[in-house]
């Protein structure tokens, strides 16, 4: 045996070399986490088996972390088709290998993009206890996206926010801001993500952070964030019949002004108003049970800054005379707008004033293929002002390709043809968006007004686009969906528009 200072002396260099003590490694995610994780996926036929395959990755690389069971996370995910469809529901995969097994066993299904009809499907099969949701915990949706639909997602997207679902988009496409953004949780900011589907890695770490604030296992919640209220949601702890609730709030270091609500027992959430922008909250649930004793849940918000707004403005339905101009968000406490606009160079400045419920206008009367400075200010009821500008340029007459037809030349060739588009074109660019393969962008010379297509199987659906580009101003993308047919069936192709 060794002297003990011999002891202490080899114990102290082998910690000073790192070998004496073994290091721990990475800890893993918190499984302080419960919620039901929902993934709606497109997997119509406007989305190549390549964007498919990289969209599974994403989803599989985003659940890594998270542990799975009755207690902690659940998920499932529909698919965006001709009919929704449930790959699986919340309960049967409840361990981190089976939940990532099943993903990469996804298969596309083709067909039209109905996610309106998806939403729906979500809400009535999927939030239920015969799909294995809990109604005691957080609800999650994140819906990966192109941008297209091709039917209404405004009211069932609605009736999910009713319930309590906090909404995250991941738009792979270039997608409607405003239209993406009403649809997402709010803000926008940290429920809506514009990223290409090469680069979803780079959002994966902010959307697992975000996803886990929400699935946090803390009752009491608060979503829909404003420079002036929040929504605050908790689970069914109660019945009308079983006691109420007591819900205290007030700024934090001011109880003077604490306000005081009570609430019957069946309420699972409410809505607070005309709150002071940029001030934290300390809000207190009591559930007042005649059954047994609950503990108070507490929870600290913070309004958003109200001279954020408007945080973007956004330039479309760019036309030769006309373009619209929008903006987001649109607070309560803002009385006004006023869209100043002046053509680049010059002085001349023309005012549109809009009321402060409506958060878009369209200019008028304007030169084509034109650029112009546009600046939208917010007039809050405090006086204050706070403007955000962006240049907009007007399209050329008639800046769209015509006639964008196809000539099959061999089992995995074609030739898209077009017609010329008006004014002083510079060039087209040809994006090909594969089913089965990576997507191609090729750039032509004006005066070139068609290209061959390669590695365009039979059995597959390809997306087709050409969009003339001009000096100050890219034109109007055309785009066609053309399916091509299996050897064995009758030669030839089918095509489906979509602008």
């Amino acid at each position: 045996m060794l002297p003990r200072s011999i002891f202490i002396l080899w114990l102290w260099l082998q910690v000073a070399l790192g070998q004496a003590i073994p290091k721990k490694g990475p800890k893993p995610l918190t499984p302080a986490l419960e919620g039901d994780l929902l993934f709606l996926v497109d997997s119509s036929g406007s989305v190549s088996y390549y964007e498919f395959s990289r969209v599974k990755e994403f989803i599989a690389d985003l659940l890594r972390p998270f542990h799975f069971g009755p207690k902690d996370v659940q998920t499932s995910i529909i698919h965006i088709s001709t009919e929704p469809t449930m790959e699986f529901p919340f309960d049967r995969y409840l361990s981190t290998e089976a939940v990532q097994h099943a993903i990469r066993s996804t298969q596309q299904l083709m067909g039209y993009t109905n996610t309106g009809q998806a939403l729906s499907y979500a809400k009535e099969k999927l939030f239920t206890d015969e799909a294995g949701a809990r109604a005691d915990v957080p609800k999650v949706l994140v819906w990966v996206t192109d941008g297209f639909s091709t039917d209404d997602l405004s009211q069932p997207m609605k009736l999910l926010k009713d319930m309590g679902v906090t909404v995250f988009i991941v738009s792979t496409g270039r997608g409607n801001y405003l239209g993406l953004s009403a649809a997402a949780s709010q803000p926008p900011e940290k429920h809506l993500h514009f990223v290409d589907v090469d680069d979803l890695p780079i959002i994966t770490k902010e959307l697992r952070e975000s996803i886990t604030d929400v699935i946090r296992a803390q009752r009491l919640r608060a979503v829909d964030i404003t420079p002036s209220g929040f929504r605050l949601t908790w689970p069914k702890l109660l019945s009308r019949n079983t006691g109420f609730y007591v819900l205290e709030y007030a700024p934090t270091g001011d109880p003077a002004r604490k306000l005081t609500k009570q609430l019957s027992g069946d309420h699972t959430g409410l809505s607070l108003s005309n709150l002071s922008p940029q001030t934290t909250y300390e809000v207190v649930l009591i559930p007042e049970s005649n059954e047994r004793y609950m503990p108070p849940q507490t929870t600290r918000v913070t309004t958003l800054q109200e001279e954020i707004t408007p945080a973007r403005v956004v330039i479309s339905e760019s036309r030769p005379h006309s373009i619209r101009v929008s903006w987001f968000p649109t607070p309560d406490n803002v009385a006004a707008y006023q869209v100043l606009y002046v053509l680049l160079p010059g002085n001349s400045v023309k005012l549109v004033e809009v009321d402060g419920s409506h958060n878009t206008t369209v200019l008028e009367n304007l030169a084509p293929n034109t650029t112009y400075l546009v600046t939208v200010s917010a007039i809050y009821k405090s006086g204050k002002e706070k403007a955000l500008s962006a240049k907009a340029c007007t399209q050329e007459e008639n800046s769209k390709v015509k006639h964008l037809r196809f000539e099959d030349l061999g089992p995995s060739t074609l030739k898209a043809s077009w017609y010329p588009a008006d004014g002083d074109v510079q060039g087209y660019r040809v994006r090909c968006r594969r089913q089965a393969g990576p997507s191609s962008l090729i750039s032509v010379s004006p005066q070139i007004h068609s290209v061959l297509l390669t590695e365009m199987p039979p059995g597959t659906a390809n997306k087709v686009c050409v969009k003339p580009i001009y000096k100050n101003l890219p034109g109007k993308r055309l785009c066609r969906m053309v399916h091509r047919r299996h050897a064995t069936a009758a030669q030839g192709y089918t095509r489906r528009q979509r602008a």
